[in-house]
């Protein structure tokens, strides 16, 4: 199965909504992004697209970047050093935790809009929008680096 067709278009269109409602309080921007398979670490390959998509040059580095691989049936959140200074010990792994709850039951969906949300709420406790703030990052879902030239 092809990164781009895992999910249907109204649980693609139910992810953006997530991220536009969690980042429409925030200067914060999150990204997701979905792989077909990962031939190295999940960890390693999401910080190098972290990098590649240009996360990491947000204003106040409050990026958060949640990568599925498909094919190894892992995933990986990682916040910019903006956000993890901020956050308690353990924020991350709370979210990736009740991630894969969801997941582990089928609710791919589900535990994907969840987790926005979650990094979401903390954005907003640490970076609140302010009346200037320009939407920095596309609120799309990104797929396979292959089928994206990303």
């Amino acid at each position: 199965m092809k990164a781009s067709t895992f999910f249907t278009p109204e649980q693609q269109e139910a992810i953006i909504r997530a991220i536009s409602e969690a980042e429409h309080a925030t200067s914060g921007e999150i990204r997701v992004h979905v792989e077909t398979s990962c031939k190295v670490n999940v960890l390693d390959e999401a910080a190098w697209l972290f990098k590649r998509v240009g996360m990491h040059k947000t204003a106040d580095r409050n990026g958060v970047l949640i990568y599925l691989a498909l094919k190894e049936r892992s995933f990986a959140i990682i916040g910019d050093s903006g956000i993890n200074a901020v956050v308690p010990d353990g924020f991350w792994d709370n979210i990736r935790d009740h991630m894969q709850h969801r997941f582990s039951g089928g609710f791919f969906t589900e535990g994907l809009v969840e987790g926005v949300m979650m990094a979401g709420e903390k954005l907003r406790e640490h970076f609140p929008r302010s009346k200037d703030d320009v939407n920095e990052l596309p609120d799309a879902i990104s797929f396979d680096t292959d089928e994206t030239g990303l």
